[in-house]
């Protein structure tokens, strides 16, 4: 007898939606984001020198575009 494989539903649809998924980097001041990954926001602010000009953003790749 095969066996099924239950079904995720729409909610698990809705969890795994590429366009919730939020980045955090560091923009520098030259305008390019710093070449590292951050785990989360608080990492990205202690390693950011805001006197220097860095600021620390979230972005979508998926979503990512200029309007």
């Amino acid at each position: 007898m095969a066996t099924r494989t239950p079904s995720r539903g729409p909610q698990a649809a809705a969890d795994d939606d590429p366009r919730e998924h939020v980045e955090v980097g560091v923009l520098l001041p030259n305008g390019r984001l710093a070449g590292r990954r951050f785990a989360s926001r608080t990492e990205a602010e202690r390693w950011a020198r805001p006197e220097d000009g860095e600021q620390v953003v979230e972005y979508n790749l998926v979503c990512d575009c200029d309007m």
